[in-house]
């Protein structure tokens, strides 16, 4: 009797094995994700059919054995059945990037270099004009005066609200700036009204995104209605 018990666990056994073995993740739904497609990242995460394995997946993602992807910090692999996922991504905050030594050297918030690439973002402005010293991933980019993160923070998030894309941000030596869409390139002179600035280049800029020139918003005056704006074409 007791041989007939043990042989029955013994099968149950047998046949759970097989099954966890022979799972393999056939779906994959993405969640997070802006710098990357789900397409890319499913590839990543799996690049053979060893790496689609339930069993495989689930121990990786206990003993917290993660791919180191750029421009991510972090991911979380979570089951919704015994054949698929959700890959939830938390890619890393980017404001902006500054040319250094060949490389895009792209920073947070704070100033913090988060990311060395050759490879540039979609909707990451290039930010010109800054004075600095040696670059170092991971350490806060040496610039003279720390004031210019919060403005280039605060400058990035406006334009974003606009839903106005700058392909260059510059700043001069006394913290003006001015940017390019396409051929355009637009002066915002100080951070004072940014936001009234910001919104009538929303108007403005439909009407001129096709030409080539400068448009001058660096003296605008929120107590003045109808105002005309300098464009010179080049």
């Amino acid at each position: 009797m007791k041989d007939k018990i043990r042989l029955s666990l013994l099968c149950l056994a047998l046949i759970a094995t097989i099954l966890l073995v022979g799972l393999n993740i056939t779906t994959v739904r993405v969640t997070g994700n802006h710098m990357y497609t789900a397409e890319q990242l499913e590839e990543i995460i799996f690049p053979d059919h060893f790496s689609r394995n339930s069993t495989v997946c689930a121990l990786r993602e206990l003993m917290g054995k993660k791919k180191s992807i750029p421009f991510v910090q972090d991911y979380k692999l979570a089951f919704t059945g015994p054949t698929s996922v959700e890959l939830i991504v938390y890619e890393k905050s980017i404001v902006g990037y500054v040319s250094y030594m060949s490389s895009k050297m792209y920073f947070d918030k704070d100033g913090i270099i988060v990311e060395s690439s050759g490879r540039r973002l979609d909707g990451i402005p290039e930010i010109t004009g800054l004075h600095f010293g040696q670059i170092v991933l991971y350490q806060k980019l040496p610039v003279e005066n720390d004031r210019i993160f919060s403005m280039i923070l605060n400058l990035t998030q406006a334009l974003s609200s606009y839903g106005i894309a700058a392909d260059v941000i510059r700043y001069d030596s006394s913290l003006n700036a001015s940017m390019t869409a396409g051929d355009v390139t637009i002066l915002l002179g100080s951070d004072s009204e940014m936001n009234g600035k910001l919104s009538e280049l929303s108007n403005i800029l439909p009407e001129i995104r096709d030409l080539s020139g400068t448009l001058d918003l660096s003296d605008f005056d929120p107590t003045v209605t109808n105002r005309m704006y300098s464009f010179k074409k080049r």
